[in-house]
Parts: C-alpha cells; structure tokens; sequence
C-alpha cells in the first residue's frame, strides 16, 4: 500500500492521490535511487483554454499535470479599424466629416461627437482601441509561464502581465525579445505623437442601432486602450531569452522545448514534453526558402497531441507571385512619374522587399529613385536584423563570413539608395526628400503613423499608388475613412506562412496522434467559399479537435502514467517476481512524497525515526518510555480526499490564524492570509501554499489542510 504524503511547499504540484496496490515496471536496479513507471488510478486531463479569435495572433491555455502555461498572446488588431485615423496635422477633410446620430434620436443617448460618416461608413472619432486576450475564462496570475512563437504573437504581453498578479516567467528567442520590443515602441509612439482630445465610450451601450460592421463589434466593452511604454519595458522584463533546442524544466512536471519554425526571425515551435507524454505547439510557420533558419521538423514528429495555428491569411494569393506584381506595379508607377506608398511593419518581410524591390528596380532603370524607411524604430530594426547571424538561413550567414552583410539593406543604406527616418517630421527628411520615390512606413492599418500622412498628401493624384503587402488588414477597410481616393490601391498580400496544401503535408509527416485546430480551419474560407481543398484535413480515421474563442476544451490525453524514485533502503528491501518475460510484479509499502512534481517513495521507518525523535523528546520531559516503531507505525494514518474551503476557514479560525478571505477564480478556489501574506490555492487535484519561504508557517497550515481530509 503506497500511502500519499501530502507535504505541501510553494510550487509544489500533487498530482496523484495513491491510496490503492499499483502496479509497476521495474526500470532498473541499482544502489541507489530506483525509477518505477507507475500506472496510477487517478487520471489527470489536459485542458485548451482558446483566449483569441483570430488564429494568426493566437493565445492559448494549456493545463496539464498542474502545469499552466500560456501558448502565446497575439494581440487582435482588427478593431482599431473601426476608429477614425489619427493624422500628425490637423486634416480639414476628416474634421469636416458629418456626425453620425440614430434616425430614431428621441432617446438621449449622449453620443454627440463620437461617431463620424464617410461614404455610408461609420468610425468612432476616439483613440484606437484593441481587443485583448480574454480575462474571464483563465486566471493570468495562475500561469506559471508564457511560450512566445515569433514577435508578431506577443504584443499583448502587457495585457497579460502587468496589474494582473501574474508571477511566472516568459520565454522567447532573442530575435523575438528584441524585434518584438521594436514592434511594441512604434505602436506606443504612433498611438502617443497624435493624441485625441475626446474619449468616446457611449457607443458601446447602442450597439443595436448603430450600422454595420460597427454594430457587429465584438464585445467592444472589452476593448482597452494602448498600453504605456512603461508597461512595455516591465512586460519584457519577465522575458528569459532562449536558444533553439534548449530544453527548459517548467518545475519539474514539464521540459519545453523551442524549435525553428522558418517563419521569420527567431520564431519557433514549442515542443512540451513530460516522461509520457508529447506535446507540439505548430504556429506561424513556413517551409519556404527566405531569410530566417529554415524550419526543424524531425523533433515534432509523433507527438501524441499536435496544436496547429498561425496559417497563412490569404491561402489563395502566392508569395513569390505577389512579389513578383508588387515589383512591376512600382516600376508601372515610377515610370508615370508617381510615387509609391507601402504600408508596412518595421521588420519582417519588409527586409525581403528591399532586396527584390531595389534589384528589380536597378534592372528596370530606376537605380535613382529613393527608398524611404520611415518608423521611430527604423534605425534600430536595421542595424539590428544584420547581427543575427545564428538566426538566419544558411545563405544568409555564408555572408557573414565573407565577410558581408546579410542582408543587401546594409549595403544600400551606405549607399544612400535607402534612407531611414523616425517620421517625416525628423531632420533631414525634407532635404532629402524628392519625387518620385518608394516610401515604406507603418502602420498597415492606415489609422496612425506616416502611412495616414502619405495616404492624405497623395489621395487626390491617380498618379500615386497604395501596395498593401501585409495581410492582417482589410485592405478596403483600411482605405474606407479616406474614399473617395484617386490614387490607385493594389492588393499584393505576401503571406509566408504555411498554406493549407502545405500543412495538411507536414501533418502526414510529423503522424501525430490527435489534431487540434482551430475551428475556423475546418471551413474553406470566406473569400473563397467553393474552394474545399483550402482546410486542415483529419488524421487517419480520428476527427479533429476543434476551438474556437471563449471555449474550454478537454484535449484526449491523459496522464496515465509517472515516474517515480524509489529511496535506496525500501528498493533494497523489493523482490520483484516475473508473471511474463520482461515484466516483473511486486507489492511496496511506503511513503509517497511529492515535492516540486518529483515523486519519491520512502520507506515508513524514515520517517518513523523523525517521529520517533519528536516522542523521545517529549517523553523526557512527561517521563514516559520512548515508543516502539510498531506502535509508531500504528498510529500512522492515510489521508486522502478533497479540502473544502469551508471547514478549512473554520479550522483556520480554531488555530487561531484570522482574518482570512475566500476567493474564487475558474480554475480554483483561494484563501488569503492577510496578515500572513500567504495564499492557500485550491484545485481539483492540489493544494498549494504560497508563503514566501517561511517553513515554519508552511508546517503550521499544512497540519490544518491535513485535518481537513479524510483518513483510514
């Protein structure tokens, strides 16, 4: 009979309840600490919380084993194109816009100045507003850490760690920390240079009457204004840099893993892993050759759970031939005398623009014109995308060692073809400044940064030509509250990312044992309903596991089995007798201890010894015999059970430990010691004490938690 100790530490995990003859499968037989496979009667299911709606910025919860983590936390940007742009100067053309008001305006519904028409489209005259990972769902100060794929799924990082009590750790590639700080600082800055003078707010509570796609918002009560560039700076603080192919113990209870995805600079997979189990994270990768390390699939393949997300967003449009019209629309323009405006991010695929763009345009006759970089991070993202040597494809760091930089940027840059700026307004742009020209600057979605200022100076000249590459926005609603337009837009959305023939290839070769999609990826998509090749297809004969946001899901994977050490005095002591060639059978009796998810078994005499001390002492003192290790063994009493919060509380009140509160979130409920600072967690398969280190308080609570439970 194993009986559980229940000694509870801070961050501890218990997760078995052993109280009944188990089974195992000896490993090996050596002096000292033995390893058994233990078959538990207990078993513990993983659980997917989906946080986001769109599965290119996923947010995932995974709990497993008592483990939480966070499988990115890409922040949804498709609402700020509900708001008005924010020009750098005042723009007569959006301040002469006519208010929106209801038909029916005899109620008093307090919206006059927040809503604008232009063109039979409402936009909300206010700051941009994002919507967030959700909150209600998951608990974020229960994580223990994040997994960052690439640096565009980490934007709501601050969201997610600042104000919310969250204490764990974030890990991510250092081309992710760094590019994805790039990313962060011009969101802030774009949001910060051009602030609104109103705040508007009271048309969320007349979503019913109010026209579409503003009266399809989702929940735009949840939507929350940017965060500060101080909550950046403390959000990455939580960051712990990582290479491809470390492996990272998650307390014990899990070893993550990331791997190179190939889809840009420093993005990853993640494997999860524990002694039984086999987790692979897929999100935002690519099989195509461009600059960053190609992607690694040997290490996913066989995994008894797969999570794919992050595919590409236009699986009908080709990269290379996208390319290929980008180049010859720009040279079309130029050779009309226009100018070409791109939309576009501060780093990523923009790189690859350059060195295409540039070489078609040497080749075409316009080695003169400029490219112009414009983003308060230009200069930065430049200079650091050619240090990343160890993050790029095998081209790309055969030229360090050339030695050349990797990429043809740098070298156009000492050239003067492409020149970088923090805005139009910084010095030297003026100057330098001539027609026609390229000019590649942020933000995609056409409601901040230089792209509002180009779009507004050269709207009016059919000249003129709009490139959207990027393909997270809508390219037509990003133009709508500028129409009517003369200058000419064109769709050329570059998506490396993998496309569903591609995907439904590499889940045939990594044969994994259950497939969890989005639920999104089972349909073929919107823009291209007849096209039924474009979904994930299911594995082998099993359906797929789909999500969806908001939803809870139980993933078909459960623990059933553990390793466990076994202490050299009670190994010495088994005698295993063989029921079938290489398997052996044998009853144990001891002490199953669980610290920091390492399961270790004792012999009882162990700890009857330390009893037997604690006795000894005491009866010196009353003047009784010491007791036998049979009677201490007697006394000894197998707890097992669920704590009820309740009779906990009240046992707490009789040990005299007041003033505590009783908390509940969805996953668990709490009990805070005020005066004690310390929190007493309850799950469904543990407790946990967080006590900042004071043993003897952990001793004290952790007796109280033991008369709470039942005993035989």
């Amino acid at each position: 009979m194993l009986a559980p100790c229940s000694r509870v530490i801070p961050r501890i995990r218990k997760d078995y309840a052993l109280t009944a003859r188990l089974c195992f499968r000896l490993e090996k037989l050596k002096k000292h600490r033995e390893k058994i496979t233990i078959s538990s009667i207990q078993i513990i299911q993983m659980k997917l919380y989906c946080l986001s709606s769109e599965p290119t910025k996923p947010c995932l919860v995974l709990s497993f084993k008592g483990i939480t983590l966070m499988l990115d936390c890409g922040l949804n940007m498709q609402s700020i194109l509900n708001f008005m742009p924010m020009p750098m100067v005042p723009s007569a053309k959006f301040n002469s816009l006519p208010s929106w008001v209801p038909r029916d305006n005899n109620q008093d519904w307090q919206i006059e100045g927040e809503l604008k028409e232009n063109c039979g489209r409402v936009f909300v005259d206010s700051t941009p507003e994002f919507c967030p990972p959700l909150e209600k769902i998951t608990d974020f100060s229960e994580i223990d850490a994040i997994l960052i794929s690439n640096y565009t799924c980490m934007l709501a990082l601050p969201f997610i760690t600042e104000g919310t009590g969250f204490k764990g750790i974030v890990y991510a590639t250092e081309p992710t920390l760094q590019i994805g700080r790039f990313f962060m600082e011009e969101l802030v800055e774009f949001i910060e240079q051009t602030p609104k003078a109103m705040l508007a707010k009271h048309w969320k509570e007349m979503l019913h009457v109010l026209p579409p796609p503003l009266a399809d918002a989702m929940k735009p009560k949840s939507w929350k204004h940017l965060y500060s560039m101080a909550a950046v700076n403390s959000s990455l603080a939580h960051i712990q840099m990582v290479g491809y192919d470390q492996k990272l113990d998650i307390y014990g209870a899990l070893t993550v893993t990331p791997i190179s995805s190939g889809y840009c600079l420093g993005s990853s997979n993640w494997l999860i892993s524990c002694d039984h189990e086999k987790v692979a994270y897929v999100s935002g990768s690519s099989t195509l050759t461009t600059h960053p390390r190609p992607m690694e699939q040997t290490t996913l393949k066989h995994a008894n759970m797969l999570i794919l997300t992050g595919l590409t967003q236009t699986p009908t449009a080709n990269p290379d031939t996208m390319l290929g019209e980008l180049c010859m629309t720009v040279a079309m323009t130029l050779r009309a005398g226009g100018c070409v405006l791109i939309p576009c991010y501060p780093s990523g695929v923009v790189y690859d623009l350059f060195e295409c763009l540039s070489t078609h345009l040497d080749k075409s006759g316009f080695s003169q014109v400029p490219l112009f970089f414009i983003s308060p991070v230009a200069e930065t993202s430049l200079a650091y995308s050619n240090i990343l040597a160890e993050w790029l494809s095998t081209n790309k760091q055969n030229k360090v060692y050339l030695p050349e930089e990797p990429f043809p940027h740098a070298f156009l840059v000492k050239n003067a073809r492409l020149k970088h700026f923090t805005s139009t307004y910084a010095e030297g742009f003026s100057s330098d400044y001539r027609q026609p020209c390229v000019v590649f600057c942020g933000h995609p979605s056409l409601r901040f940064g230089d792209a509002v200022h180009f779009v507004q100076m050269w709207g009016n000249n059919a000249q003129h030509t709009i490139i959207f590459t990027e393909p997270d926005f809508p390219y037509l609603d990003a133009l709508a509250p500028f129409q009517p337009l003369a200058m000419k837009a064109v769709h050329c959305p570059i998506d490396t990312s993998l496309n569903f023939t591609q995907a439904n290839k590499l889940i045939r070769d990594l044969k994994p044992d259950n497939l969890v999609v989005p639920e999104c990826y089972t349909q073929p998509p919107m823009t291209a309903p007849h096209r039924s090749d474009l979904v994930i297809e299911p594995v082998g004969e099993r359906p797929l596991i789909t999500f969806k946001r908001g939803e809870v899901i139980k993933l078909p994977l459960k623990r059933k089995n553990g390793r466990v050490f076994i202490e050299p005095e009670l190994a010495g002591n088994i005698v295993p007798s063989e029921v079938r060639p290489g398997l052996s059978l044998a009853t144990v009796s001891g002490e199953l201890e669980v610290k920091d998810n390492v399961y270790t078994i004792k012999t009882y005499f162990q700890t009857i010894e330390d009893r037997q001390s604690a006795k000894r002492k005491a009866s010196i003192v009353s003047g009784s015999g010491a007791p036998s290790k049979e009677e201490v063994l007697r006394e000894r009493k197998h707890e097992y059970g669920n704590v009820d919060p309740q009779e906990l509380m009240q046992k707490l009140n009789q040990e005299g430990i007041h003033g505590a509160k009783l908390q509940h979130s969805p996953t668990s409920t709490n009990i805070h010691l005020q005066d004690e600072d310390t929190l007493i967690q309850i799950g469904d398969n543990s407790t946990h004490i967080f006590c900042n280190g004071d043993q003897k308080l952990r001793r004290r609570l952790r007796a109280i938690i033991m008369q709470c439970l039942k005993r035989f």
